[in-house]
């Protein structure tokens, strides 16, 4: 999964999607998650740096990184490339 390459997004979690208008915002993890797929990092090892990073354990940073994702994909903020 990538972030499409029209997608901006600010170091404090501001996210606009050119395509569609809009707007979103997002906390620090999310910011993180998405620095790691703009790095094309495999999913998982984003899920290892979740739990390394911020001390969680793995039922917890999968679930919430697969909402996330599944949030960004909702959204149309990701490609499947």
């Amino acid at each position: 999964m990538k972030v499409r390459k029209n997608i901006a997004i600010s170091e404090n979690g501001f996210i606009f999607n050119p395509l569609t208008g809009d707007s979103f915002s997002v906390n620090e993890t999310g910011v993180f998650i998405l620095q790691k797929l703009k790095e094309e990092e495999s999913e998982a090892t984003i899920l290892q740096n979740l739990m390394d990073e911020y001390e969680l354990d793995a039922h917890t940073a999968e679930k919430d990184l697969n909402d996330f994702l599944s949030m960004l994909q909702n959204y149309q903020l990701t490609t499947n490339e």
